[in-house]
């Protein structure tokens, strides 16, 4: 009998979580649920990957190639914003400083996976991390340095809000979803990709020009979206967030070991 397929997920990480959680001093390794629950739907397993940090555990006894030889997918999930550090600048204001520890533990997962033929589907953040690993950059707040796009994220709304998404002639995604290009989707991000990353095709955009949707050229399956795909599954006016779940589990059932 042929096993489920083992998709790695990659941690948010809260370094210093409130007192009243009762890990006063300590750091939180944690996924949001429902991304889980979104690749659980095609009956496969997911696995959370705990960042080895200086200080935890010895790096000699836990390698990320050993991560990476143990599943057939790895998910990149959203959260933190993405360190400017990162992609060589510094933060144009304190609160974008975003989590540099986060940020070199999922570069390493990121280029494993390549190594390895793992494929990796990016989420928001993960969209964004996978465009610093091939040397892109990033608005660091789309208000600020693009004053004339649309709204991007809404504090109150959340993961209600919405835009409409145009998807690129001949992508992939293209493949997927048929004659009609034009999809709502959900926004909840105030960065985005400034300078794509080498090797990478943009596969969506906003409105107002924001890259969407990118993939990675060559052998290897790498793509990544900036809405959240797995928030559509209870809305069925966004974009049927199937295709992309199954296209990627295609992908990984290739790589299964």
């Amino acid at each position: 009998m042929t096993r489920p397929l083992r998709i790695g997920l990659s941690p948010r990480i809260l370094h210093n979580p409130p007192a009243e959680l009762g890990f006063r001093n300590k750091t939180l390794q944690y996924l949001e649920q429902s991304v889980a629950h979104w690749i659980m739907r095609r009956r496969a397993l997911a696995f959370m990957l705990p960042a080895i940090e200086s200080g935890g555990v010895e790096r000699s006894s836990v390698r990320i190639s050993d991560y990476v030889k143990e599943i057939d997918g790895l998910v990149l999930q959203g959260g933190a914003d993405v360190s400017p550090i990162s992609y060589g600048e510094t933060p144009i204001r304190p609160e974008w400083s975003g989590d540099r520890v986060r940020d070199l533990y999922e570069m390493e997962l990121f280029w494993e996976c390549v190594v390895q033929g793992k494929p990796v589907l990016g989420i928001c953040r993960g969209l964004q991390l996978i465009n610093v690993a091939l040397g892109g950059s990033l608005y660091q707040d789309i208000v600020t340095e693009c004053p004339d796009a649309a709204p991007h994220v809404d504090a109150v709304l959340y993961d209600r809000h919405r835009h409409q998404v145009h998807i690129e002639e001949n992508s992939r995604l293209a493949t997927l979803y048929g004659n009609n290009p034009v999809h709502l989707v959900n926004s909840i991000h105030h960065q985005a990709i400034k300078r794509l990353g080498r090797d990478s095709v943009v596969e969506a955009v906003s409105t107002d020009g924001i890259i969407e949707a990118i993939r990675m050229r060559g052998e290897c399956y790498v793509t990544g979206f900036q809405w959240h795909p797995e928030f559509h599954f209870d809305a069925s006016e966004l974009l049927d967030s199937g295709p992309i779940l199954d296209d990627f589990l295609s992908a990984a059932k290739k790589q299964r070991i």
